[in-house]
């Protein structure tokens, strides 16, 4: 018989991939034993549901990943074995995020050099710049 003809492409590369190996290639995390430590501190869950690194990720997953300050949520798009460009890894996923809140975009204020210790009164205005005006319980 002859070979497929151009019309009917089969299918090109895996249908599914470890998901720790997927997390290091489209540079979600900077290496796979961190890929693998995140997903055993339940950091990563698949469709809702905690994960580990091994299961088998396929195109349309989504990905809930949490670190320090804010969770992002990725659907897979595009399968990935080996770890590629960034522009390239981009294509891998859609960025569903929410954006992060304006407090943490912001740099916190930073007094000069050399001015010495805040008094009282500059101390108590930075604890209200930075939410913590409220009385503690003893």
């Amino acid at each position: 018989m002859s070979a497929p003809s151009s019309g009917q492409e089969p299918s090109v590369g895996p249908q599914s991939v470890r998901l720790d190996v997927w997390l290091w290639s489209a540079r979600l995390m900077p290496t796979r034993s961190a890929a693998t430590s995140a997903c055993r501190g339940g950091h990563v869950r698949r469709n809702g549901e905690p994960t580990k690194a091994a299961q088998r990720i396929a195109v349309g997953d989504e990905l809930r990943i949490r670190s320090p300050g804010r969770e992002k949520i990725v659907i897979v798009t595009k399968i990935l074995v080996k770890r590629v460009g960034a522009p390239i890894a981009r294509t891998a996923y859609e960025d569903h995020s929410p954006e992060p809140p304006p407090q943490l975009a912001a740099a916190p204020p930073r007094r000069d050099r050399g001015t010495g210790r805040p008094t009282k009164r500059e101390r108590r205005a930075l604890d209200r710049l930075r939410g913590r005006d409220e009385q503690q319980p003893l």
